[in-house]
């Protein structure tokens, strides 16, 4: 048996390849290419490797631990069935990687092209080798992120970015809603493990929250799978590359939807809803889908509506019910991802060599193109279900399925007479498709000449319509084993008999394909001369999703600013004062329905000392707020003081780390805020726009008095409240008794950060930095005001900015305001330095930790650039703090990875004595490693902020600083590796 760990090696090999290709020269098409086939082809044969293990009917599972206490862990599940589906995504994958090598032109990044192919097919691979249901959203909404990057990749092209907006806007509404049907399920089943929700069907189907749970999860499905009335975006995505469209309408993201209702079939199908809604829509799309095809011009658009066709009679064979129909079902899945993979490469050879996709235009390239030709009609022919090719096997199978009696209604009779009536159509679709592009009198007025596609680029067409042959003709020897394991990982005890021969004997289901043949080549000789002077179908034309979608939206946009308009302002003031506002209100109710009342804890007489502390601390406030409106420096200084008033009542009330924390994130802030203070802009006049008189300013300042009395009011209630209490039992006592047994320290607070809630943590530097990322890029794009100071001592140093021509962030003449000389302050670096790495170190047992230590080695750098300007730091130290950040989040992650090594759950830490020489034993906690990734994490985003501002400081003699913002001024600077 294969080891069942290398599933996870399956799927983290596409993901491992998309990072490596990103950072590929954007020229290497060749190196791109050859390394995409190889990641590919390595994946593939790991697949290979379960092949003797899933086909005896068993399922290889791998689980590793995630969040134990919820039930969730990593799991991976590789059965006949997905299997099947793997071998999908990663053979065509490998056969797209070789066709875009030749497609895509070298003038194209390449690299980043294929870079986002592996990361969507690695979302792929991890929807259909998932066991858990929310692992299987996660990587839904990868495809919808990733299809979203592939299909927009031309992004020059309007209609590329419209096509990959709209295709994300639908598939992600869709996830949203297979998110809350997972959720919904996983509470009827008891659990969201893939197999114990599967072994519950019966449960399933009578919970009264069942028709809720398949309305979700059936939307998620059918946006994903472009059933009606969803269908539209997919031919909005055919401005995506070729090798794109023909990948994700083969093997992946609408085949997602039809994998999510097959693997679900035991559990949801066999009722009424369910043949209703997914019958209904199957028919419907493949009706909508098959006739809409007729009339497109554009190649790449018959195709994509035929697509759509084809999963609403997939869908449609689902929604029946019967094992039949499913194994039906699967098999078309296999037969379409074929012969439309040939096809859209096929396309694209036309499109690559003619310059152009219009059937209008194009005309006898068979004679210009023989072999191109020859294997497109093969694959049309099997789209069209001729027979001795694999689709007319699982369309003789659909035929049989829609003579079957399943519930009664008048669907069932009418089904066979549709059914006949859209493989008619799609032999129509088809017979346009070969005889508008390869026959007739030679083209005239191509863009380029037409001639035969390199070898290597028809290789993959050839092989994908070898296959369609092979299946048409010896389909118990090539794709029989393969459908069998499949059906039975499915079906289970319910499998039918079935039988893939060729013949059957002359049958009302053969007829039935006989007459749909026929049907398509009269309907084609009697309407094909008017398609080319039609511009749209005559019935579908006037259904048109796009201009509903776009309706809908515009409505939303057009809500949005109108709640905008009403709650929202330019100004600062007025939005807090929303906001306090809001949480006062939403603070009040429970004082309001429950009361207010004191403990019963003895209240201690307060001390004088700390009461004088609170004292000056609360006019400092007081003053921070009055000064504000004459002197910014001065009200900063004094919420400085404010601020350490509130550090030294944390150590007062025995809380030294949270005081260490504050303080040292006071003096940051400060200094950033201090350069933050000349983008600000010049104080106009005390009366706001609307207010006339001094009484209507009075007014509105009263106001904000009685709302930040209230609101600073509330919260000292609260707090009084809650100290006047006993604590309850809870977990912190658990985190007080398991700090040092389970985390390996005795500074709880930092147990909990690093370990307990190392989750958390994680989340919390991951917001961090994106937070750095998004002012450092708008203060790239942006210069501050011209009028950003009044003050004369505010005015002395900011002349010094314009006129000292000077590289230090405070200017020169700043400089002569230090307190501290400039040679101390370099001293000071080491010095601070050193205290930095012994709070990270002790931070496990003692106050401090990765956060407090890069806080304060980021003094440290803030320190040097004050003292030696930023050309001067930058020159000697090389600070990179993007990679700082990037090395911090690897590290973080990568500690709790390795948890998994020794059986434990992600992120959990170990701890051990070490016995050194001399020193004696030292003990050692994996959650420092944690801690030097936040630690790295820290320093990076802060000094990534501390650069964009020191940089945008920098004037050269001959740049005056601009009135207004200018994108394109300056893009180089700050510049950062």
């Amino acid at each position: 048996m294969a080891d069942a760990r290398l599933a996870f090696l399956i799927l983290a090999i596409p993901f491992m390849g998309s990072l490596v290709a990103a950072f590929l020269p954007a020229r290497a098409r060749n190196w791109a290419s050859a390394f995409a086939g190889a990641v590919t082809l390595s994946a593939l044969a790991l697949l290979l490797s379960f092949y003797p293990d899933v086909s005896d009917g068993h399922t290889v599972r791998h689980s590793e631990p995630w969040l134990p206490s919820l039930g969730l862990d990593l799991t991976l599940r590789i059965n006949g069935f997905s299997w099947l589906f793997a071998l999908l995504i990663l053979g065509i994958g490998a056969l797209v990687v070789l066709y875009a090598r030749y497609y895509m032109s070298p003038q194209d990044p390449v690299p980043r092209f294929f870079s986002f192919l592996l990361a969507f097919m690695g979302s792929m691979l991890g929807i259909v080798l998932s066991g858990n249901l929310l692992q299987i959203v996660f990587f839904w909404e990868l495809t919808s992120l990733f299809s979203f990057l592939l299909i927009g990749y031309w992004h020059h092209n309007q209609s590329a970015r419209d096509g990959a907006r709209m295709a994300l806007i639908m598939t992600a509404t869709g996830g949203v809603c297979l998110l809350v049907g997972f959720l919904l399920l996983g509470r009827m089943g008891g659990s969201y493990d893939l197999d114990t929700v599967l072994a519950t069907g019966d449960l399933i189907r009578n919970h009264e929250l069942y028709l809720p749970t398949l309305i979700l999860i059936l939307i998620g499905a059918f946006t994903k799978s472009a059933q009606f009335p969803f269908h539209f975006w997919l031919p909005h995505a055919m401005s995506a590359p070729t090798p794109v469209s023909a990948y994700l309408h083969s093997a992946t993201m609408v085949k997602a939807g039809i994998y999510v209702l097959i693997l679900l079939w035991p559990v949801l199908a066999g009722t009424e809803s369910w043949y209703l809604i997914v019958a209904t829509t199957g028919l419907a799309t493949l009706l909508i889908g098959a006739w809409a095809a007729i009339f497109q011009h554009d190649l790449k658009g018959l195709l994509a509506y035929s697509t759509i066709s084809h999963l609403g009679l997939i869908t449609l064979l689902l929604g029946l019910g019967s094992p039949l129909a499913a194994v039906a079902a699967i098999f078309h899945t296999v037969n379409h991802a074929a012969f439309k993979a040939s096809l859209f490469m096929a396309a694209g050879i036309i499109d690559h060599e003619t310059g152009t996709r219009d059937l209008r235009k194009l005309s006898g390239l068979a004679h210009f193109m023989p072999v191109t030709a020859t294997l497109a009609m093969v694959a049309a022919a099997a789209m069209a279900g001729v027979p001795l090719l694999n689709g007319f096997l699982s369309k003789e199978m659909f035929l049989a399925e829609a003579l079957e009696a399943h519930s009664g209604t008048i669907l069932d009779r009418v089904l066979p007479v549709l059914a006949t009536l859209a493989s008619m159509f799609s032999v129509f679709y088809s017979l346009r498709f070969i005889h508008q592009a390869f026959f007739g009198p030679p083209p005239d007025d191509l863009p380029h000449i037409p001639h035969e596609a390199p070898h290597w680029m028809r290789l993959p067409i050839e092989i994908l319509v070898l296959l369609c042959i092979l299946i048409g003709t010896i389909p118990a020897l090539t794709i029989g084993p393969l459908l069998n394991m499949a059906v039975k990982s499915v079906l289970g005890d319910r499998t039918p008999a079935y039988s893939l021969a060729v013949w059957h004997g002359f049958t009302l289901p053969l007829l039935m394909s006989a007459i749909a043949l026929l049907g398509g080549v009269i309907l084609y000789r009697l309407f094909s001369g008017r398609l080319n002077t039609m511009a749209d179908s005559p019935i579908i034309g006037r259904l048109k999703g796009k201009r509903t979608f776009e309706a809908v939206l515009a409505a939303l946009i057009d809500g949005a600013r109108t709640a905008y308009r009403l709650v929202s302002t330019s100004r600062q003031q007025v939005q807090l004062r929303l906001l306090i506002l809001t949480a006062l209100v939403a603070g009040s109710l429970p004082f309001l329905t429950l009361g207010y009342s004191l403990g019963t804890l003895d209240q201690n007489r307060l001390d004088p000392v700390f009461a004088v502390l609170w004292l000056l601390g609360g006019t400092a406030a007081i003053g921070a707020a009055t000064q504000a409106k004459f002197h910014r420096l001065a009200a900063l200084t004094m919420a400085g003081i404010a601020g350490l008033a509130t550090c030294i009542s944390f150590v007062w009330l025995s809380a030294p780390d949270l005081g260490l924390t504050q303080l040292l994130v006071e003096i940051v802030t400060l200094v950033l805020l201090l350069l933050g203070l000349r983008w600000l802009p010049q104080r106009r006049s005390d009366l706001w726009r609307g207010e006339r008189t001094p009484f209507q300013v009075r007014f509105r300042r009263g106001g904000d008095l009685l709302l930040a009395v209230a609101g600073g009011g509330g919260v000292t209630a609260i707090a009084y409240a809650v100290m006047t209490r006993r604590a309850p039992d809870g977990i912190s006592g658990y985190f007080m008794e398991q700090a040092y047994p389970g985390g390996g320290g005795t500074n709880v607070v930092n147990v909990i950060l690093v370990d307990f809630r190392s989750f958390d943590t994680l989340g919390e530097i991951t917001v961090l930095t994106i937070v750095a990322l998004t002012v450092f890029t708008l203060l790239r794009r942006f210069r501050p005001a011209a009028e950003s100071v009044e003050i004369p001592d505010q005015q002395r140093v900011q002349n010094a900015f314009d006129d000292a021509h000077d590289d230090n962030m405070f200017g020169d003449t700043a400089r002569h305001y230090l307190l501290v000389p400039r040679v101390i302050m370099e001293w000071l670096f080491p010095v601070i330095l050193t205290c930095a790495l012994y709070l990270l170190v002790r931070g496990h047992d003692l106050p401090g930790g990765g956060f407090a230590g890069g806080i304060s080695a980021s003094i440290a750098i803030i320190l040097l650039y004050m003292a030696s300007g930023t050309r001067s730091v930058e020159s000697r130290l090389h600070i990179q703090p993007v990679r700082w950040i990037a090395a911090g989040l690897l590290c973080a992650a990568a500690t709790g990875a390795a948890a998994w090594f020794f059986g434990y759950p992600f992120l959990s830490t170990h701890f051990r004595y070490l016995d050194v020489p001399i020193i004696g034993q030292v003990p050692i906690a994996s959650a420092l490693l944690f801690d030097i990734g936040v630690f790295a994490v820290v320093v990076g985003t802060t000094v990534l902020i501390l650069i964009a501002l020191a940089h945008q400081s920098i004037r050269t003699p001959t740049m005056r600083r601009p009135a207004k913002s200018d994108p394109a001024d300056g893009d180089d600077r700050g510049r950062i590796d």
